[in-house]
């Protein structure tokens, strides 16, 4: 069994790709051996994270907390606290399901990885009102740091392990052939369609239509996992069950 990496001091730890997988294996057999072994999708993490690491969880109006829109998440370490913004209730808001269960993930990962730094970069607590309660971490949607990618690779990967997802794709295909993107484009139009009448509309920006195709393949996953259509499709480019292109043959 892998073997928690050790962290200290106030600087933030390179991980690998492998040594996410081995963090988050190592959380879902901590979690098996005292509680459930998880065996099938969706993982836990709400009991994960209030039974395992006795992290108390609640909702809060991070809106009004923080006066700033855009914080889906936040870390109080002394208090052993996480807070989710209330708009991803999912018993609410059920559409907010994956976002919720990928958030919680995302603060337990800032909880497994980073709670030895016990601060966040003076930048982002500057964005915070002046005798606000401040969290160790907070969360925002358009927070491109180097910990938040790591909190987000965590929670990936706790959410959706790779020898799951693996299973999980050969079942529903009965194959473990990657999907290629110019394969979906062959039903472009029907799949486009589909997908901005469940999203309500369309965004622009960019590869935002090859992202609709790829997740519309990943659709199937998401449900089975609980989260997102957008994290499973990332996901599986990781894994390279999803791919835009075919690499030249060499025969």
């Amino acid at each position: 069994m892998a073997k928690r990496i050790a962290k200290s001091g106030q600087k933030l730890a390179f991980f690998t790709d492998r040594q996410f997988e081995d963090e988050a294996a190592l959380l879902l057999a901590e979690y098996g051996a005292k509680h459930d072994q998880v065996i099938a999708a969706p993982i836990p993490i709400d009991e994960i994270v209030e039974l395992h690491l006795e992290l108390v969880l609640e909702f809060n109006d991070m809106r009004q907390l923080f006066g700033v829109d855009d914080v889906h998440g936040a870390l109080w370490v002394n208090q052993r606290r996480i807070g989710i913004d209330q708009r991803l209730e999912p018993t609410q808001n059920p559409a907010m399901l994956g976002r919720y269960r990928f958030t919680l993930a995302h603060e337990a990962g800032h909880w497994c990885l980073h709670r030895h730094l016990f601060q966040r970069s003076a930048n982002q607590l500057r964005l915070l009102p002046e005798g606000t309660e401040r969290p160790e971490y907070i969360c925002r949607s358009t927070d491109t740091a180097p910990i938040e990618y790591q909190a987000n690779r965590f929670a990936s990967c706790v959410l959706m392990p790779r020898e799951m997802v693996k299973r999980a794709w050969q079942e529903s295909r009965d194959s473990m052939e990657p999907v290629y993107l110019d394969d979906l484009k062959a039903k472009r139009q029907q799949i486009l369609t589909a997908e901005v009448l469940r999203r309500g509309g369309f965004k622009s920006g960019d590869d935002v239509e090859d992202n609709m195709l790829l997740e519309h393949a990943a659709r199937p996953l998401a449900e089975k996992f609980e989260v997102s259509p957008d994290a499973m499709r990332i996901r599986l480019e990781g894994m390279k069950l999803l791919l835009r292109r075919k690499e030249p043959s060499l025969f």
